[in-house]
């Protein structure tokens, strides 16, 4: 059976970044080895937008990339649209129908440390040769609808959609050196996740895994504890 997030259940931001990447000359919902590709595009690069965690990918770009380069979308909201709508109640062909609510605006905002996020479960990722991950910095709107089979935390309020409404920037990542960029630190010089997360203003939480992914992928290491913190280095 092909392994792929299938066209009904994709979101609008989704879909615009894979015609975008796919291009002219290119060609999306691409059948190898087994998965579906959400695109290839005239360059024999294979496509998968992703806009949550990177591991469900981990075997499909495996095997992707045993064939060509693959690029990884992950699109990342800096800021985010929330509109809110309701059923039409009453009769049955009133039930496709939605009614508008409100809109405001999530006070959340994305960063490109939010990369750490998708990377959590699958760090081996940017170590596969011919995988690019690129980050979309994006505005989105979230569009929602109060029919009560959504999460608790939301109050059963559901995520319909989600659509692109600017970008921002891309930034690539092509080898596993790129990700130096995100350790403010000289070679040789002791840092701690605190330390990190001062110097680059991110919460901890966020440093202490952006420094548990690049020490699975070898770009720090562990060298001992000082004051019940782990000290790193850049390897």
């Amino acid at each position: 059976m092909n392994k792929g997030i299938g066209v009904r259940n994709e979101s609008s931001l989704h879909r615009t970044l894979k015609f975008q990447y796919t291009g002219p000359g290119g060609e999306t919902e691409v059948d190898s080895g087994g998965y579906v590709a959400d695109g290839v595009n005239k360059d024999g690069e294979y496509i998968e937008v992703q806009t949550g965690s990177f591991a469900p990918l981990i075997k499909k770009v495996k095997e992707f990339a045993s064939g060509g380069k693959v690029r990884i979308i992950h699109p990342i909201a800096k800021n985010k649209i929330i509109e809110v709508y309701e059923p039409v109640p009453g009769k049955r062909k009133n039930q496709n129908k939605l009614v508008f609510l409100y809109r405001r605006k999530s006070p959340l905002k994305g960063s490109i440390w939010n990369l750490f996020d998708a990377l959590m479960h699958a760090p081996e990722l940017p170590l596969i040769k011919g995988v690019t991950i690129e980050i979309v910095m994006t505005d989105i709107t979230e569009k929602r609808v109060k029919d009560g089979k959504g999460a608790w935390r939301r109050k059963g309020i559901s995520i319909k959609d989600k659509s692109l409404t600017a970008w921002h920037e891309s930034i690539k990542f092509k080898k596993p050196a790129d990700y130096l960029r995100f350790i403010p630190f000289k070679k040789g010089e002791e840092f701690t996740s605190t330390l990190l997360a001062q110097k680059e203003n991110i919460d901890k939480e966020t440093a202490r895994k952006a420094l548990y992914v690049l020490t699975k992928m070898n770009i720090v290491k562990r060298t001992g504890k000082k004051n019940g913190s782990w000290i790193y280095l850049i390897k």
